[in-house]
């Protein structure tokens, strides 16, 4: 990688060039679980460029981009793989993958057999068990995914739960991607408050408990600037030039978003949860159709 990043940017402000940097490339570690788990307690986060094989992934997107071609999504005039967006109003940011996709086999090829799951069996040292809802993005031109930690969003279940963010292609610093604010798993002040948190959760013995939950108010992204959390946190935000076969994996304290869509074509990736299999697990992301964040999700509380 080049010693310097070019201007990047997250919801139209300018990320300060002093604090950001590349991710670190943890591949070398492979041999030895033992690392990877020190680096993951450490940064908050594993880098692996490459490591679910590009042909793999390639063959993914094809089966992605095809779909959103037919869906009138992508510009019949270009190559489907490009991605490049047709006019219509309706484009959408993300979404469950077996809602979007008649055969997500291949998809699932990637996200759920032969490397990803042979790390997360090595990593957790026990069977594995994976969410049953898979997160689909598909991000237009223009500002990120704001800023956050998983946790807010599936907490209901073990806490020792990793997210994959696999891009679906290449995806160049315009193109943008994945942007992770290293170490912030650590920050104190999160514990008693923000990661206590439940974007589903409300105040049932109140009028208007609902309307007024934090998470329906703020949709459990953090309300600051990408220089104020820095600046509150400390450490450095990091991302990469991202190529087809990496994947970056991450706990659900990490706080992470994305840099935004600085290119005229739609950026491709998807996220996944990963767990023990014998852990409790959040019953919203759960079953053949899971509820989310639907009307099903939403749980009372006395406040």
């Amino acid at each position: 990688m080049p010693s310097t990043l070019p201007d990047l940017f997250y919801c139209n402000e300018r990320l300060d060039p002093q604090h950001v940097d590349w991710m670190t490339d943890s591949t070398p570690l492979l041999q030895g679980m033992d690392s990877i788990r020190r680096r993951m307690n450490e940064d908050g986060y594993i880098y692996l460029p490459g490591y679910l094989g590009r042909e793999r992934v390639l063959k993914a997107r094809r089966v992605l981009t095809d779909r959103l071609l037919k869906l009138g999504l992508l510009d019949p005039d270009h190559d489907p793989m490009a991605a490049v967006p047709s006019a219509k109003k309706d484009t959408f940011a993300g979404g469950h993958l077996v809602d979007l996709f008649d055969d997500p086999a291949p998809i699932h090829d990637v996200l759920y057999d032969g490397p990803m799951t042979q790390f997360f069996r090595a990593f957790l040292d026990a069977p594995v068990r994976h969410y049953d809802y898979t997160w689909m993005r598909q991000v237009p031109p223009g500002p990120a995914t704001r800023v956050h930690s998983d946790v807010v969003y599936m907490g209901r279940g073990t806490h020792e739960l990793y997210t994959a963010w696999t891009p679906m292609g290449d995806n160049d610093l315009n193109l943008g991607g994945l942007l992770v604010l290293a170490g912030s798993h650590r920050f104190d002040g999160f514990k008693k408050g923000y990661w206590r948190s439940d974007v589903d959760q409300f105040c049932a013995n109140r009028v208007n408990g609902e309307r007024d939950a934090w998470g329906h108010r703020h949709g459990g992204s953090l309300n600051a600037t990408a220089s104020q959390l820095q600046k509150n946190v400390g450490g450095k935000w990091v991302t990469s030039d991202y190529r087809a076969g990496d994947v970056v994996i991450f706990n659900v304290y990490t706080v992470h978003g994305g840099t935004d869509n600085r290119s005229n074509v739609l950026r491709l990736s998807t996220d996944t949860r990963y767990q023990r299999a014998a852990d409790p697990i959040d019953e919203r992301w759960i079953g053949q159709h899971p509820v989310g964040h639907g009307p099903a999700g939403k749980r009372g509380k006395i406040c």
